[in-house]
């Protein structure tokens, strides 16, 4: 319902072939990401996340790295796509293999709660944005305020990644914890693949009571890779809005 309500807006608001509310949120999501970015430090080990948010804090690192305000940093991309850009850019990247521990993170989220939980994966790189955040020492989402939410899975799919051997049974079983659930495609009808090779299952659950007792749950289910579920990984969360830019703060 929300979902549908918010897109009739933003047609209702295009001018030219170009949204005006794409445009706002664009800027926000570029705000938030380049607040975040000033959190990295020379000789940092930095995560790069995955997503349309993410991207401005890897194309800002680039930036400062090139006029020199930060130096000796090394990346680790959250996916190929990343890892493509981060090339491109001139970012020099390792791998968690050679430094298994992350200082700081920079990612986005499809949805985020009041304790500052979330729902990832929309952008399909949900198991290796899990990994690095895990490995990281401060892990920093940057959304738009139309990701704050006051219980996950209000207004986003729950995107769970499945191994191809079997993956319609995993529908039937998710299906029987009460979710609705497509399998996701990319534009030519085929299935869409993760960089290992998975499917991914979007499940729409409504508000989740219990996330945590949800991703145990999943998480004991064999073909179930990973699932959206980040709990209790985000450290910070800047949210930027049009009245202006909010850190929030995991309390310890």
């Amino acid at each position: 319902m929300h979902i549908k309500a918010f897109k009739r807006t933003t047609l209702n608001l295009a001018i030219g072939g170009i949204s005006v509310v794409r445009q706002d949120i664009l800027q926000l999501k570029q705000q938030a990401a380049e607040q975040a970015v000033e959190f990295i430090e020379s000789g940092m080990v930095i995560g790069l996340g995955h997503g349309s948010t993410a991207i401005f804090a890897v194309r800002r690192i680039a930036e400062l790295l090139k006029a020199g305000t930060v130096k000796n940093i090394r990346g680790i991309p959250c996916s190929a796509q990343v890892e493509a850009e981060a090339r491109q850019l001139g970012i020099p990247l390792t791998t968690l293999e050679e430094h298994p521990v992350i200082d700081l993170t920079i990612d986005g989220a499809d949805e985020v709660d009041s304790n500052l939980d979330l729902i990832k994966g929309a952008g399909g790189a949900l198991l290796q944005e899990k990994i690095v955040a895990q490995a990281s020492c401060r892990e920093i989402i940057v959304v738009d305020e139309s990701k704050v939410s006051p219980a996950l899975g209000t207004h986003r799919e729950l995107p769970i990644e499945v191994v191809p051997f079997g993956w319609h049974t995993q529908k039937i079983y998710l299906e029987s914890l009460g979710a609705r659930v497509s399998v996701r495609t990319n534009s030519d009808g085929t299935f869409f693949k993760t960089d290992q090779g998975n499917l991914i299952i979007d499940c729409t659950f409504g508000p989740i009571e219990q996330p945590a007792l949800l991703g145990a749950t999943l998480s004991e289910r064999a073909g179930i890779v990973e699932h959206g579920l980040f709990l209790g990984l985000a450290t910070d969360v800047i949210c930027a809005g049009p009245e202006g830019v909010r850190h929030l703060r995991r309390h310890q």
